[in-house]
């Protein structure tokens, strides 16, 4: 097996031409993607040789060890991985091709190496997403929800994809997301929605995961966000990041997307058509109207339960930095906006 570098300073030529079986003479490598993602350390390579590419991708793991203990507790690394090795030849939506890649033992040493999509158009996930843009999206989701339907069980099994009903849930989300809690709660002004809220989840968090993780399931990408959706100019949509990929109600991605990917005035005006849209090509790719029925139930408790990406990743966030600051906010308000519009807080009542 290529060896894992520990850092980028262990990426020299010899490695990455082990690593890729590609003709490298020389290597450059930038970081990038700083404030977007805490959980890897991304990294453009610029390199010479025969035959090769102008640039890859890299992702090792990320340079704060609170994000690496949360993302190796919770298998990220190894999902990632594997995704290039069993999932990503049955995806219906395009992703980097992938040039190499390993996983410790322990899950908190890895590398991906991908192909470089950075060419294409991005939508800053702070500044949100046009409806055109969100309606392509919302297709484009439906496409991968149909096709793993009923199907996900396997890729639990290889280590591909963990269920939401795994037991690491359970015993990690609410030790980080207390953590995360009193940092956001400390160094923010938070919503009153949220602040009614954050202190109930954790206790109403495992039933909400046990209804999430109950048929009708799919494979989820578990991050499905502006932040990780490039579109390419000849109409493609190329989806990035799948360290979350995991076994759950189809609506949890679509939850996740709608509230955090637009900005809150268009999610009030147009959720319940993006959600109408998704089911409507569900339906069109061949699952069957029975099996959407209860999918506007999940939708809402699925957005109850994305609080926790906003708290558990201010844990990791530099909040110095005007961008890692700005991210964490937004999604704050995001989630607001969802626990007002669509009656939340009455589901931990449930």
């Amino acid at each position: 097996m290529t060896k894992i570098p520990a850092t980028i300073d262990e990426v020299t030529v010899e490695w990455l031409a082990a690593a890729t079986g590609l003709a490298v003479t020389g290597l450059d490598a930038e970081i990038i993607g700083v404030g977007i993602g805490v959980s890897s350390a991304v990294y453009r390579l610029h390199l010479s040789g025969t035959d090769v590419p102008k640039t890859l991708v890299l992702k090792l793991p990320a340079l704060d060890e609170a994000a690496v203990f949360t993302s190796s507790m919770l298998r990220m690394y190894e999902r990632e991985v594997k995704f290039y090795e069993e999932l990503r030849e049955r995806s219906p939506i395009d992703a980097p091709q992938g040039f190499g890649g390993a996983v410790s033992e322990d899950g908190a040493s890895y590398f991906v190496l991908m192909e470089d999509e950075g060419g294409h158009r991005v939508v800053d996930q702070i500044e949100g997403m046009e409806i055109a843009d969100a309606e392509r999206a919302v297709d484009e989701l439906a496409l991968w929800h149909a096709e793993f339907w009923g199907d996900a069980e396997r890729f639990v099994e290889t280590g591909a994809a963990v269920s939401l009903a795994d037991p690491i849930y359970l015993a990690v989300l609410p030790v980080v997301f207390a953590e995360g809690w009193e940092k956001v709660s400390s160094l923010m002004d938070v919503e009153p929605a949220i602040a009614n809220v954050a202190p109930r989840w954790a206790e109403a968090m495992p039933a909400m995961l046990a209804t999430l993780s109950t048929s009708p399931t799919t494979v989820i990408h578990g991050d499905y966000r502006a932040d990780n959706i490039f579109f390419a100019a000849d109409g493609r949509t190329v989806l990035l990041d799948f360290q979350l990929t995991g076994l759950g109600s189809p609506s949890y991605d679509l939850a996740y997307f709608v509230t955090q990917s637009l900005l809150p005035d268009v999610a009030v005006a147009r959720e319940r058509a993006l959600f109408d849209r998704y089911i409507a090509a569900l339906h069109a790719a061949g699952v069957s109207p029975a099996e959407t029925n209860r999918l506007w139930e999940d939708y809402r408790l699925a957005a109850l339960f994305c609080l926790v990406y906003p708290i558990v990743a201010a844990r990791g966030m530099d909040f110095d930095d005007p961008r890692q600051f700005a991210l964490i906010e937004t999604m704050n308000r995001r989630c607001a906006r969802a626990i007002d519009a669509l009656d939340l807080e009455s589901l931990l009542d449930a």
